[in-house]
C-alpha cells in the first residue's frame, strides 16, 4: 500500500524537476517568479510540518490539514498569469500535469499519516521539501548574478 500511496509524490518529483532543469533554467524566472516558487514550496511544507507534528487523533488535526492542504492547491495558481507571458506550451503542460498531482500528494501523505504508515517518510517528504525550497531562494536569489528571464521583468 505505501508505495502507492508514493506514486504520485515520486511523479510530482519528476516533474518538478524537469520543470525546474529544464524549462526555467532555459527561459530563467522573471521577479514574481523567483519569488512566487519558493512560496509555493513553502506552502506544501506546512502541510508535511503539520502531518510531522501533529497526531491524528489531535482534536482538528484532519481538518486543518485539509485546510492547509486545500490553501496550497488554490495558491499555487498564483503565477498562472505571468507563466501564460512566459511559458511554452510544453512548460504549460508540464503544470497542469502538476497541479493534478498536488491535490493528490496530499491526499497521499494525508493517508499514510492517517494510518500511521511511516512516520519517517513524512519526516523526509519534509526534509526533501524544505531542502528544495532553500535551493529555490538560493539559486533564483534576486542577487544572483547570471538568472534573468528572456522576457522584460
Amino acid at each position: 500500500m505505501l508505495p502507492l500511496l508514493l506514486a504520485p509524490a515520486f511523479l510530482q518529483m519528476l516533474a518538478m524537476s524537469f520543470d525546474e532543469l529544464h524549462y526555467h533554467r532555459a527561459r530563467g524566472l522573471p521577479r514574481w517568479e523567483r519569488i512566487g516558487h519558493p512560496l509555493d514550496t513553502v506552502s506544501a511544507a506546512v502541510c508535511y510540518g503539520w502531518l510531522v507534528l501533529m497526531r491524528p487523533s489531535a482534536p482538528h488535526a484532519l481538518g486543518i490539514y485539509l485546510a492547509l492542504a486545500a490553501f496550497s492547491c488554490l495558491f499555487i495558481t498564483k503565477d498562472e498569469s505571468v507563466h501564460a507571458a512566459y511559458c511554452e506550451p510544453g512548460e504549460q503542460w508540464l503544470h497542469s500535469l502538476l497541479f493534478v498531482l498536488h491535490p493528490v500528494v496530499f491526499a497521499g501523505f494525508g493517508f499514510i499519516w492517517w494510518l500511521g504508515l511511516a512516520p519517517r517518510v513524512l519526516e523526509l517528504e519534509l526534509a526533501l521539501t524544505l531542502g528544495f525550497g532553500v535551493y529555490q531562494v538560493l539559486y533564483w536569489s534576486v542577487s544572483w548574478p547570471r538568472i534573468s528571464a528572456k522576457r522584460s521583468q
